[in-house]
């Protein structure tokens, strides 16, 4: 297998996860462009499952969760029902949370750094975003007025909850949206611990790999 076909599947789902952040925010108004938005949604989650399919143990597990994901999706895209939305929240959530661990595997187990370790690093650090904001939103659609939004922000919008979720994650924190809550606080905590470790851990991880194959080629 050459390296063109080992690092391309790594490069479309961070392309897909950039297309998704940088869209929802237009994306996410009116009914029409809001079903575009649910579609979209699902690209990384496809792009994801085709990563993880490169591994045995991780395919089953993740088609599984997509195919459910994908019914409550075209589900309560059709039926405005806060349960639906929230299983349908909750199930992205778990396979985000799936694709997360089966890639930071794939990091942890590198010998040399390639550029797919970096794409991938990339990945699972948005990933970790997209992981936060389904749970935000699974949140939001079962307890509504779970978090405050400032005098100009629009509320029920999915997008300022992926801007919360990503603010959160790299602990800038502007607040202007705040989780009232104590489930969604503890969430938000814990998005922003996870957030600074995984940079330590990743950093680590990379510069390790990096010595060691510096050490092998002397």
């Amino acid at each position: 297998m050459t390296e063109k076909t080992r690092w391309e599947p790594d490069l479309l789902l961070l392309l897909s996860l950039l297309l998704v952040i940088l869209l929802n925010p237009m994306l996410d108004r009116g009914d029409f462009r809001r079903l575009i938005l649910a579609g979209l949604t699902f690209v990384p989650v496809i792009m994801s499952t085709l990563r993880l399919s490169q591994k045995r143990l991780w395919l089953w597990p993740s088609i599984l969760l997509m195919s459910v994901s994908a019914v409550f999706g075209l589900l309560s895209a059709f039926i405005a029902n806060p349960l639906l939305a929230t299983i349908k929240w909750g199930l992205l959530a778990a396979f985000f949370a799936l694709t997360v661990v089966g890639l930071f595997s794939y990091l942890t187990s590198a010998r040399y750094v390639l550029r797919t370790h970096l794409y991938t690093a990339v990945s699972v650090y948005l990933l970790l975003g997209m992981t936060w904001f389904a749970l935000y939103c699974a949140i939001d659609s079962a307890f509504p007025g779970s978090f405050q939004y400032g005098n100009n922000i629009v509320a029920n919008r999915q997008s300022e909850l992926l801007y919360f979720s990503l603010i959160t994650l790299t602990t800038i924190g502007y607040g202007d949206i705040l989780p009232l809550n104590g489930e969604a606080r503890m969430l938000a905590a814990l998005e922003g611990v996870i957030g600074v470790l995984y940079v330590a851990i990743t950093v680590a991880i990379l510069v390790s790999s990096f010595r060691r194959e510096a050490s092998s080629r002397e």
